[in-house]
């Protein structure tokens, strides 16, 4: 499978600076590992924060619904 490194990186909200940026499957394997979820499941506002915990997200989403899910 092609990586769409470039296509990727228009969308990625990511502010951690790593070698995976913009490369989704190491990302999400990444984040897997140790029981987290990427830059891209939280708004900007949260991600910033980098609490990328599976409980942050669950609280983010009965806080504010799916809506800024793309």
């Amino acid at each position: 499978m092609e990586c769409k490194k470039e296509k990727n990186m228009s969308y990625c909200n990511c502010s951690y600076p790593c070698s995976s940026k913009g490369i989704c499957c190491d990302c999400i394997a990444s984040h897997k590992r140790i029981g987290e979820l990427p830059a891209c499941y939280f708004p900007d506002d949260i991600e910033k924060g980098y609490d990328r915990s599976v409980r942050n997200f669950i609280n983010v989403v009965q806080e504010r619904g799916t809506g800024y899910l793309r």
